[in-house]
């Protein structure tokens, strides 16, 4: 296929860009039929028996979880609501709650809910609003699993989102994800999230959705959050939060109470909650995790090599300087959880997280053409050590890894000590892309496949020297709508692949002809997520039932090598390093163990049997 040299020249600014091709530089504006809207931030009045205006839910763990969100009420109105479902042709009461005035949201959680059929659900206001939608059943019986990504509901566009609305519908799938950024409106969450829920509740209310909030939602540019600390700091690169806690409780209440029960409630520092969960949707189980509630945050904590504590701009800067032990990613707690949750394989056949953004330095240009940063440490490249820790810890379960938060979609491959030893990251495009980012490398790749349309794949390394591999990118251009759209991953469970696919807006993908962004759909293997090049092979192990649940342990220090569901019942495990390993078969309570097992150079030099 023939290589596209594509070089930006422009500058992203409110409303235009330039974008330059070898054929020379074409300025553009909004030419093309579709206008962003961008009037002030208003509710709409509406009659009052239409107070309610969108609802989110999850089920698990046997329990639905829901949150209906109300226009505001007025004076005197009922502050009372309650959840019906509709069994046996008749419409039943589960549950009852008071309306939270901070955010006019109702929350409803039912117990023992029956996740193996449909379920028709109304929300109901003692004033005479009722709101309905359809609590789908648990795809287990679904060989593939279909989740919609998104990110970066930018401010610069207010309409309402018919274009996607009618793909995602087409396109059905089994688990809505928003990975942050809700909201661009940084005093005005509430007024943002009524917005937000006019746009897409006609998805949300019929389909099981993950919001979670990202730095913009909370009221901040950027966000490191340090365990809930105060902020004080120039663009709060001193770590903490700048908004009132009642204020960034309000929007964790509104975007993620609806959410699986946290692993660990523990509230942070002011009394701010934690959201970090799992959610199992028809086997395949999704770590919901907070990329930047426990970060660190650089002001004074690495020496400044740049217009701002997180910019360098510095060409002959040491990566290694900024390194320091100090410096936290996920934190001590969510790095628990990962562990738990990626032995934990019960009814599950892949996993993936699900959170903020990727685990490196995924853009080059921010912003405008004399944006090059070096690095960034709003990104999760940084602090290197704490990114490692991260994406070990999701490797050891074989984890797929969906994000947004950067403007520019990605597939990256992560490496640790070598290139493609760890997970693969989808990062989405934006909704509205306000501001710029491209990937634009100035060094050649390691290994450049030719057959990509796209000019800058290959092996890199980002701006803190941690391995990345990229497989496409959707940098704004001319005719793109600044690379604005979603991505879609499917996961199948018999050939466990993963496809990812990247739709730009206004493309209308019913039509025979629709094109995704050059460079998609691409697909990987589950086992891709742990490329780490063998030392060797344990015994070949066949086993007589398809597909259990094994775990690799080194015997000389008891470590968990990885967890994983096989595939197929004749087992060819890989190990990283000398000495005996045990290998347990997981069922339920029942470990069946072969221990002293020996690697050898090729598979299949040595076979056992299990009887499970």
């Amino acid at each position: 296929m023939k290589t596209h040299t594509l070089a930006v020249i422009g500058l992203l600014l409110v409303g235009s860009f330039c974008f330059n091709a070898l054929a020379g530089p074409a300025r553009w504006g909004f030419d093309e039929p579709y206008k962003p809207l961008r009037t002030k931030l208003v509710i709409p009045q509406v009659a009052r028996d239409q107070v309610i205006c969108f609802a989110v839910y999850t089920t698990a763990n046997d329990t639905l979880k829901m949150t209906a969100t109300f226009y505001p009420l007025q004076e005197g109105e009922p502050r009372e609501a309650w959840l019906e479902v509709q069994r046996d042709g008749k419409w039943q009461k589960v549950a009852t709650t008071e309306i939270v005035e901070r955010g006019w949201t109702a929350h409803f959680r039912v117990n023992n809910w029956d996740t193996t059929r449909d379920q028709k659900y109304r929300v109901r206001h003692a004033g005479g609003a009722t709101y309905g939608g359809l609590v789908r059943k648990d795809p287990v019986d679904k060989n593939e699993i279909v989740v919609v990504g998104f990110t970066g509901n930018s401010n610069g566009d207010r309409s309402l989102k018919p274009d996607i609305i009618a793909n995602v519908k087409a396109q059905d799938p089994d688990l809505l994800f928003f990975s942050g950024d809700q909201s661009y409106d940084h005093k005005s969450h509430y007024k943002a999230w009524i917005l937000f829920g006019r746009q897409f509740g006609e998805l949300t209310r019929n389909r099981p959705t993950v919001t979670i909030p990202d730095d913009h939602d909370v009221g901040q540019g950027n966000l490191w959050g340090e365990g809930g600390k105060k902020s004080t700091g120039w663009g709060a690169t001193d770590g903490g939060y700048v908004m009132p806690a009642d204020y960034v409780k309000e929007v964790e209440r509104s975007q993620t109470w609806h959410l699986p029960d946290p692993y660990d409630p523990t509230p942070i520092a002011q009394g701010i909650g934690v959201y970090y969960t799992s959610l199992n949707i028809g086997g395949i189980d999704f770590a919901i995790i907070e990329d930047r509630k426990f970060k660190t945050g650089p002001m004074g904590l690495v020496p400044q090599q740049g217009p701002r504590p997180d910019h360098i701009r510095n060409p002959d800067y040491d990566p290694a300087s900024v390194d320091v032990p100090e410096a936290k990613l996920l934190g001590d707690r969510q790095l628990k959880f990962l562990d738990a949750w990626g032995r934990d394989w019960d009814g599950v056949t892949m996993k993936a997280a699900l959170s903020q953004t990727i685990f490196c330095g995924g853009a080059h240009l921010h912003g405008k053409l004399n944006g090059r940063l070096h690095a960034d440490m709003d990104s999760n490249g940084w602090p290197q050590s704490g990114r490692a820790r991260a994406v070990k810890a999701l490797r050891k379960c074989f984890g797929f890894h969906l994000a947004g938060d950067q403007h520019l979609a990605t597939v990256i491959h992560h490496g640790v000590n070598d290139w493609e030893d760890a997970i693969v990251s989808f990062c989405v495009p934006s909704i509205w892309n306000y501001y710029g980012r491209w990937w634009m490398p100035e060094e050649d790749p390691l290994n450049h496949d030719p057959a990509s349309p796209l000019q800058h794949t290959g092996r890199y390394y980002d701006g803190f020297k941690n391995k990345v591999t990229m497989h496409a990118y959707a940098n704004p251009a001319e005719g793109n709508y600044r690379a604005a759209g979603y991505g879609l991953v499917r996961f199948n469970k018999t050939t466990r692949a993963i496809t990812m696919e990247c739709w730009p807006r206004f493309v209308d993908v019913a039509k025979p002809d629709a094109q995704q962004f050059p460079g998609w759909p691409i697909t990987v293997n589950q086992f891709d997520n742990y490329g780490r090049k063998p030392h060797g092979y344990l015994p070949t192990i066949k086993v007589n039932k398809p597909n259990p649940i094994v775990q690799v342990v080194r015997e000389a220090t008891g470590q968990v090598v990885y967890t994983v569901r096989a595939k197929g019942d004749t087992l060819n495990l890989k190990v990283f390093m000398r000495g005996k390993y045990t290998v347990n078969f997981i069922d339920g309570d029942e470990v069946t163990a072969l221990e002293g097992l020996q690697p050898t150079k090729k598979p299949g030099e040595k076979t056992v049997t299990v009887e499970l």
